[in-house]
């Protein structure tokens, strides 16, 4: 008796853990997040800026960066999301590896995936950048992939990658670093920016 019991907690437990794992994630008008869709990525505090866009790095002529507007009226460039183990329904699940992708790339830029510029050693000054690499997860792309995790009453976005078991990544909350001429770039904290998403 004792031994089906401990069967049925662990199974139940498993199940529930899997439920709260694969919970979908929802747009400001409450509809599910789909792969095929573009999206706003747009702050929930008013008056901090607007949606994400790309910026022109220093000394760059290639818009490569990943930043916030400045304007609060900006709604940024429309991105896409792609699960590293698409599915049918196209579904965008909370803390599941994505590819996160602006949808209007350049001609330096053909693809537009976000990357973590892991080059540079300490975490806090880790940027986002669009020369990341679309698909084929694993040790290769491991700087390429990140999640969408509920946060509050809203969600934040995650650099912690699952798609390589043996790497060990440094993982964060993705919030803002104030870069030159009053820029907010995106990097790698402690300091969660709480974001929404708006279907384009």
């Amino acid at each position: 008796m004792k031994e089906s019991f401990f069967i049925f907690t662990v199974l139940s437990t498993l199940a529930f853990s899997l439920c709260q794992n694969t919970t979908p994630v929802r747009d400001t008008d409450g509809n599910i997040l789909k792969s095929g869709n573009n999206y706003y990525i747009l702050p929930v505090m008013h008056g901090v800026g607007g949606g994400l866009i790309k910026a022109r790095g220093s000394g760059e002529i290639c818009t490569t960066q990943v930043a916030q507007a400045i304007s609060e009226v900006e709604p940024g460039t429309p991105l896409k999301f792609i699960p590293a183990n698409p599915n049918k329904d196209g579904i965008i699940r909370e803390s599941t590896d994505l590819n996160i992708m602006f949808v209007d790339p350049l001609a330096c830029v053909p693809n537009a995936v976000w990357r973590v510029n892991t080059d540079v050693f300490q975490l806090d000054q880790r940027t986002l950048f669009s020369r990341g690499l679309l698909g084929s997860p694993g040790p290769q792309t491991i700087d390429n992939w990140f999640k969408i995790q509920k946060y509050q009453d809203s969600y934040k976005l995650v650099y912690c990658p699952s798609v390589c078991k043996t790497c060990k990544p440094a993982c964060a909350d993705i919030g803002i670093q104030n870069g030159e001429r009053g820029r907010r770039n995106l990097a790698l904290n402690n300091k969660p920016f709480k974001v929404k998403f708006k279907k384009a």
